[in-house]
């Protein structure tokens, strides 16, 4: 049977959600050690709806995998919950189609990204980036605006160089304040490694005057890779993925 779970973690001590080698401490491999103690030694991978980097963290994040037990869902994710460390939680699991697929039957994605302006806060600074600068804010808003809509945002990619396609559609963008700390919400069809964060630190040298609003248009032609600047991971969350 094939179930999808969707689960919140804590990414500060992990080297990113997705396994690597070396037995370096990742998110997945976590759970799929969890589920693979669970399936009686027997390996189970797990397929997400997409990867986080090191640092970054998620309220909302999904995944699929296959499992043949007789188990209720629920005993299922206090199994799972029982057996992983306390900085992943599942919330809930489901069961679904065969032919599902966390990632490829996605229609959007939600990202929140945090920072402050003001002074340094240690007790948020693993969930908060800590700029502790003053920022524009009305140009930040202004610029954010031009992300909307679908756009080749190869500039804005960082690691993976191997790709054909580098279009995506954001269907939502805006910036929220709240005292000194800005909320930047993302929400589109999917994205790629580093874009929110290139996109985040490229709103702040907006904020700080050293680029026009109006220059993020030129990036999409591929004009201005020099004034992308990559934000820190620590401030981004996925926060839902939705589902037809």
């Amino acid at each position: 049977m094939r179930y999808l779970m969707t689960f919140s973690y804590n990414g500060s001590k992990y080297n990113g959600y997705q396994k690597q080698p070396g037995n370096l401490k990742t998110i997945q491999g976590e759970i799929e050690n969890a589920l693979t103690y669970i399936n009686g030694g027997k390996t189970v991978e797990i397929f997400s709806s997409g990867r986080t980097d090191k640092k970054v963290h998620a309220l909302g994040q999904t995944a699929h995998f296959d499992l043949d037990m007789d188990i209720s869902l629920e005993k299922l994710k206090r199994a799972i919950n029982s057996n992983i460390s306390d900085d992943i939680h599942v919330i809930k699991i489901e069961q679904v189609n065969n032919d599902f697929h966390a990632r490829y039957d996605a229609i959007s994605k939600k990202y929140v990204y945090s920072l402050n302006m003001g002074e340094f806060n240690p007790l948020e600074k693993d969930f908060v980036y800590q700029l502790c600068r003053n920022l524009d804010v009305n140009l930040m808003k202004k610029g954010i605006s031009y992300f909307i809509g679908k756009h080749n945002f190869k500039l804005f990619v960082g690691g993976d160089t191997k790709k054909t396609n580098y279009e995506r559609e954001i269907f939502d963008a805006f910036i929220e304040q709240e005292g000194d700390i800005l909320s930047f919400t993302f929400i589109g069809d999917g994205f790629m490694q580093y874009q929110i964060r290139n996109m985040v630190g490229t709103l702040v040298k907006v904020g700080q005057r050293k680029i026009k609003p109006e220059q993020i248009k030129d990036m999409f032609d591929g004009n201005g890779k020099n004034l992308i600047y990559c934000a820190d991971g620590c401030g981004l969350r996925l926060v839902e993925v939705r589902y037809r």
